[in-house]
């Protein structure tokens, strides 16, 4: 390689190469934040709805009824679930759940 009149050579090139992959990494990394384009604020943002426990009614009825169709039940369970603290033994007619909105 010559630059400037002056003859450079690449002793190992995994080194180099690793050298370049890193340089460019944290250059694209900084770019990203100094732009904002890493900002996830807006995914991150949940609104909720608040829905009360009518007597007959199951974490799967509800995640059913409430839930977006493309989501798996038993997913859907598990969110309202770690959402509300609550598990199928311990959810009681009159309970006010939190329902997550997709939009």
């Amino acid at each position: 390689m010559n630059i400037g009149g002056k003859t450079y050579k690449i002793k190992s090139r995994f080194r180099f190469t690793l050298f370049v992959a890193l340089f460019l990494i944290l250059n694209i990394m900084a770019l990203n934040t100094i732009l904002g384009l890493d900002n996830a604020s807006g995914l991150t943002r949940c609104s909720y709805t608040t829905v009360q426990v009518q007597t007959g009614d199951t974490l799967w009825s509800i995640a059913e009824t409430y839930m977006p169709d493309d989501m798996d039940v038993r997913e859907a369970v598990y969110k309202l679930g770690q959402i509300n603290s609550v598990s199928a033994d311990t959810l009681q007619a009159g309970m006010e759940l939190k329902i997550p909105q997709y939009d």
